[in-house]
This record gives structure tokens, sequence and C-alpha cells, in this order.
């Protein structure tokens, strides 16, 4: 009953450490939205300018989430979350001293993007998985769930010292927070939290078959692999078009920047509520209905911005935070947990590190597109249409590819 305790208490503080260092990483990389017309107004750039450093951000984060797959499989995760939480410090610390664009690019775009990437899902997605098994599903929910509360607790307190600093300062007084946590992320017992519980370990010396030991190569020449790939792309894609514009949009129609910044961080508080609500119905019921609900939600959360474009009015902000605010995020989990479980073995990370590479690739391009169509037309509504495409296909897969829509998150006892 001892043992039982003790691995019960270590898969609690290593589900609580995961949550706390995807808030980090997710709110940090998050607040960038309130820095937009900042940054606009004090550099003089454009809308499609601004959200193309939020794009790189989202890109880097996706294009080295493979990379930190197959570093976290290899090094562990001491190495890779010290150098993550370095590097998110560093990008802080640098950014009060950059001119231009492309230093912007370098700092607060690709250095801040390793950093969600190295400190983010896949590597907590791979811990997780080694310390819980029968209610994995909600375990990765919970994980998830850190995502929102960075944007819930960190982007409206940014914007706070944003009221009484400058950009230049309010990066500064961030970098040097962040540089005092790197110690503390280092001296963590990792060696403890990665070794796993002890039916991890079984399973891991009984199921070194080729059909249970998937590779990367194996699992990308997989239906499943590509259809889970597709709904992350085009989810990202819609969401992301909506997102790193929201506090802009909502100042330029008559509401003030701490209801906006407000406003973006109880919709991702209401997050936290649908990721681990509906990882926890998929647990039971299989994915396919919840999911596609879930994207009837955030379709409705964009149509009631498209109508607030003629009526900004409180009560339209209240039904859209809502609407789009507990559907956000809540099919991330989902595709974590298949895909932990379709491939499970001594690759996983890398696995679904490729597989998350195509959320963050959707993402940037849904946060560049953003700029560009409101920078052609003048006017969000364009965005909003391509939102609502973008995710009406996104989730096709669920329907068309036959593992994803007959999946249960119960049918495989693997890890």
């Amino acid at each position: 009953m001892q043992k039982i305790a003790t691995h019960t208490r270590t898969a609690l503080t290593v589900l609580g450490i995961c949550v706390l260092l995807n808030m980090i990483g997710r709110g940090t990389g998050d607040s960038y939205v309130v820095f937009v017309l900042p940054l606009e107004h004090d550099l003089g750039w454009t809308r499609s300018q601004t959200n193309s450093v939020y794009s790189i951000y989202l890109l880097v984060t996706g294009l080295s989430s493979p990379i930190v797959g197959m570093l976290f499989d290899r090094f562990g995760p001491r190495a890779l979350y010290t150098g993550g939480m370095a590097s998110l410090a560093g990008a802080f610390l640098l950014a009060p001293q950059v001119q231009t664009l492309w230093q912007f690019y370098l700092t607060v775009g690709a250095m801040t993007g390793i950093a969600a990437a190295s400190l983010g899902m896949v590597p907590s997605s791979s811990l997780i998985s080694r310390w819980f098994r029968e209610h994995l599903g909600t375990a990765i929910s919970t994980a998830f769930a850190g995502l929102g509360m960075g944007a819930l607790f960190i982007v409206p307190g940014v914007q706070y010292l944003l009221q009484t600093h400058s950009w230049r300062e309010s990066y500064h007084i961030m970098g040097v927070v962040l540089l005092l946590i790197v110690p503390l992320v280092f001296f963590l017992p990792w060696k403890r939290y990665v070794v796993g519980h002890p039916d991890y370990q079984q399973i891991k010396r009984t199921s070194a078959t080729p059909e249970r030991d998937w590779t990367v190569r194996a699992a990308m020449g997989t239906r499943p692999f590509w259809g889970l790939v597709w709904v992350f792309f085009f989810t990202a894609m819609g969401m992301f078009t909506i997102m790193v514009q929201t506090v802009a949009y909502l100042v330029e129609q008559g509401f003030s920047p701490i209801v906006a910044a407000t406003a973006f961080g109880f919709s991702s508080m209401l997050s936290v509520v649908g990721v681990v609500g509906t990882g926890a119905i998929a647990d039971r019921i299989g994915p396919r209905h919840i999911v596609s609900l879930t994207f009837v939600g955030s379709i409705a959360g964009v149509l009631i911005l498209l109508l607030m474009t003629w009526y900004p009015v409180q009560g339209l902000l209240a039904a859209f935070v809502f609407a789009f605010g507990i559907c956000q995020g809540a099919r991330g989990p989902i595709i974590s947990s298949i895909s932990t479980r379709l491939f499970a073995g001594s690759h996983v990370a890398g696995i679904y590190g490729l597989i998350y590479a195509s959320n963050a690739v959707g993402a940037g391009l849904g946060a560049l597109m953003a700029g560009l169509l409101h920078d052609l037309t003048g006017s969000y509504r364009p965005s909003f249409v391509f939102s609502v495409c973008a995710l009406f296909i996104a989730g096709l897969p669920f329907w068309r590819v036959p593992e994803l829509r007959n999946f249960h998150m119960r049918q495989s006892k693997r890890l």
C-alpha cells in the first residue's frame, strides 16, 4: 500500500510539473497578443508585420517539435526543460534591445518558439504516458489545461504590466522572472520522474516487438498518422486566424484593452473546463462525437465574432467567450492520447512531435493569413469566413478514416 501511495504521489507530481511548464511556455508565448498594438504604435509596423512575429513563433514551435521529441527520447527531460526555460528567459531579456523586425523574428519569434516546444505537450505526453494507464486521456487533458491556464493568468497580467510600463520594460521584467526559474527546473529529480510507473517498466520490457515498438517511419506509413496531422493542421489554422487578433479586434470594436485581454483570458479559462471535460468524456464514449461537437462550438464562436462586426455589444462578447473558449484546445489532448496509444513504444515522443508540428505550422499560417487579410481588406470579416471553412474541414478524418472513426480510448491497455 505504501508503494502504491508513493507511486501515486509521484505520478501526480509529474502531472503537476507538466501543467506548470505548459502554463509558462504557452502563457508567455501567447502574451504577444497584448503587445500587438503597442508595437504597431511604437515601431510603425503593419498588422501583417506584427502578426508575422507570432507566426514565426508558432512555425518554429511546430518545426522544432519533432526534434524536441527525439531529444527527449535521447537525453531526457532535464536537459530539454532547462534549455527551453533558458531560451524563453533569453528571448525576453533580448527583446527590449532589438529595433528591427528580423531581430524580433529571432528573439520573440524563434527563441520563444523553441522554448514553447521544449516546455510543451511533446515531452509532457511522453512523461505522463509513463505514469498513467487507465485514465491516460484524462491525465493528458489535465496537462493540456495548463495551456489554457497560462493564457488565463499570464496574458491579463502582462496587459496590466503594460498599463504602467513600456513594452520594452515589460519584456525585461518577464525575462528576469523567467531567468530565476531556470535553476529550479534544472534541480528537479528528473531521474526519478523519467523512470515511470512499475507497470510501464513491465510493459516496456515485454513490448519490444515491431508491432508494438513503432518507429517514426512506420507511423508515417499509416492512415491514422496522416489523419491526426490533418486534424491538427486545419484546426490550428482556423483557431489561430482568430486568436492572434482577438484582443486587437475587440479594442478596435470599442472595448477597453483590459476588457479585451480579460475576455481573452476568460476564454482560455473556459478552455481548461473544455479540455479536461472532453478528455474525460472521450475516455468513456470515444472521440468522434465529442470532437465533432467541439468543432460546432468553435464555428459558432467565430460566427458570433462576425456578428459583432455589426453589433459590438457585451452580450455577444460573453457568448463568444463561452462558445469559443470552452472548445478552445479541446481537440489537442484527444489527439495526443490517440497518438500515444496507437504508436506506443520507445519513439512515441518523436512520433507525436511530428504530428504536433502540423498543429503549430497550421497555427503559424493561420496567424499570418489573419494579418494579410486584414491589410488587404481593412476588415476582419474575411478572416472569420476563412476560419469557419478551416474548422469545418478539420474534423473530416474522424468521419472518413476508419481507424479514427472507430477508435475508443479504452480499446487498448497499452501506455
